[in-house]
């Protein structure tokens, strides 16, 4: 069916989407300038279409995909059973409040609950859009303790909501929406005694990323989760494990925190569980499970049949094709082929799977991440001597050693930059 085909209001708006695609790059970002709340900076490129780990341009210029829109893209763009699992979905029934149940919503909190709890412990799951707003349903579960006092890390992110904000240690997010809410304490991250010394009666939870994503792909030491669960359960606090960035495959399990055989007592998803599609889910398990009762959260968006879909769609497809698998083989061969570059602006590389930061020997990382996307390849800089690379769970060899191959020319850019 055509534009010209479709019936008065909805032709007018196939009309102006079909304008709208048709611009230029340039006029594009001047009416973003104009019209969008300058909270991201200017935009580095306008996408107009994506399949698999490429994305196009509005000017036909195609670029290989290794960020994943932040790590969100877990299957790529554009994923044939995600795009038919929502299309079919939301043809058939789209939304109903939370007044309500769905088939999907059901099955992915039953599907949540086993890859969490093994299907043991029993779990219960709340639905949000995305992972800020699971982190703020995580918070309010920590208040309902009877305790108020969180410990986070320092290098830690945890989202932009106020309750969100308030976990997250970078001071030029915080400092401009202070008084944030309060009783939270910063501890250096991956520090066991530091942990130990922190916790106490008082404690109602300690939030920790596996891996610290947005401080630069930072791991903590080998057995500091396990020593964080053994401390929480020993005060009666909770561990709250932020698995947003590092869930849903992207490190090789389904949970990096599965690694170390934890499991918390409120575990935080979101990102790559919709491929897209805007979900979010704060899963809590024991007791912590059954304290958010009627009326004490909600979300009206939050768990409809299309976003459950989506995720149900895309944890069919990474069990299918055996992604699990292809994120350990591909991350270990990314990793391994940057190292043997042995430039000299590269130090050393560092995370699990396919969340990789590249630690520079100097603060040159966004003049790289400018060179690479002026060639064609998507990284980012969360941290100046730091590339981080998150490419979709579907990333094959050949387009690893693309980008491989082409590292060196941005890093000598970089350098001279």
């Amino acid at each position: 069916m055509t534009g010209t085909d479709l019936p008065g209001e909805l032709s007018a708006v196939s009309d102006q989407l079909a304008a709208a695609g048709g611009r230029s790059s340039a006029a594009v970002l001047k009416s973003y300038d104009d019209h969008l709340m300058r909270t991201f900076g200017p935009p580095k490129r306008v996408f107009v279409r994506g399949e698999g780990c490429y994305v196009w341009d509005a000017d036909g210029r195609r670029h290989l995909d290794l960020l994943s829109g932040l790590a969100v893209n877990a299957l790529g763009h554009a994923h044939p059973t995600v795009l038919s699992a929502i299309t079919g979905q939301i043809a058939t029934l789209g939304h109903v409040s939370n007044f309500f149940a769905t088939p999907s919503q059901v099955a992915l909190a039953e599907r949540l609950d086993r890859m969490v709890t093994g299907g043991d412990a029993g779990a219960r799951v709340f639905f949000a859009n995305s992972g800020t707003e699971v982190n703020e349903a995580a918070f309010k579960i920590t208040r309902l303790t009877g305790r108020t006092k969180i410990i986070s890390t320092e290098g830690a992110f945890h989202g932009r909501s106020l309750g969100s904000l308030a976990l997250t240690a970078s001071e030029k997010y915080r400092k401009p929406f202070e008084p944030l809410p309060g009783d939270v304490e910063f501890i250096p991250y991956g520090d066991v005694a530091a942990l130990e010394a922190a916790v106490d009666d008082r404690t109602a939870a300690v939030v920790l990323e596996p891996i610290q994503g947005e401080n630069g792909v930072v791991e903590p030491p080998d057995g500091y989760l396990a020593a964080a669960r053994e401390i929480t359960s020993a005060a009666g606090a909770l561990l709250w494990i932020d698995e947003i960035q590092t869930g849903m495959g992207r490190t090789g399990y389904w949970l990096e925190s599965q690694r170390s055989g934890v499991v918390g007592d409120i575990v935080t998803v979101a990102k790559g569980l919709g491929n897209g599609f805007p979900i979010g889910a704060c899963i809590a398990t024991g007791p912590a499970a059954d304290l958010l009762g009627p009326g004490s959260h909600g979300s009206t968006f939050g768990g409809n049949p299309v976003a459950c879909i989506a995720g149900l769609a895309v944890i069919s497809v990474i069990e299918r094709d055996n992604l699990l698998t292809n994120v350990t083989e591909q991350g270990a061969r990314l990793a391994d082929a940057i190292t043997a570059v042995d430039h000299p602006l590269i130090d050393h590389v560092r995370g699990r799977g396919l969340l990789r930061g590249v630690v520079l020997r100097k603060d040159r990382a966004q003049q790289i991440t400018d060179a690479a996307l002026d060639a064609g390849f998507i990284i980012n800089a969360p941290r100046p001597n730091v590339l981080r690379i998150a490419p979709p769970l579907i990333i094959t060899a050949d387009q690893i050693d693309s980008f491989v191959q082409a590292l060196p020319g941005f890093l000598d850019q970089g350098a001279r930059a």
